[in-house]
């Protein structure tokens, strides 16, 4: 009588999915979903970050500390000293992500290195 080993009929049957797998699953069509129903702020979003990103700021003259301006806060207080508009950097991330999903990511191009010949060292000891 054989010990250990593999059986005939044990284990997951072929093509079975774990528990885990179904989990998995139902989160990924979960975040699908919601990614969906805002897909067209989210890629205008991407699109602005992709292009940099420009927003509103004032200065408080107490603390010194600037801080964003909201369209509830556009309007100047009495403790603001400044205006400025801050700019952010376009991403090249970000760009690349849109690129990548638009027209899809390009093909990795195969690196072919013929190596012939042969090679000779020489080493030298010294004194």
């Amino acid at each position: 009588m054989p010990r250990g080993g593999a059986r005939r009929g044990s284990g997951p049957k072929k093509g079975s999915k774990h528990k885990a797998t179904y989990t998995k699953e139902q989160a990924r069509e979960a975040l699908r979903l919601l990614v969906l129903r805002d897909m067209e702020e989210l890629v205008g979003a991407q699109m602005a970050q992709a292009k940099g990103i420009r927003y509103l700021v004032t200065r408080d003259k107490k603390s010194g500390k600037f801080v964003r301006v909201t369209e509830a806060m556009a309007r100047a207080g009495e403790g603001e000293e400044r205006i400025e508009v801050w700019e952010k950097d376009p991403s090249t991330q970000a760009f690349t992500d849109l690129m990548n999903r638009a027209i899809d990511k390009p093909a990795e191009q195969p690196q072919d290195v013929a190596l012939s010949g042969t090679l000779t060292i020489i080493h030298e000891l010294g004194d």
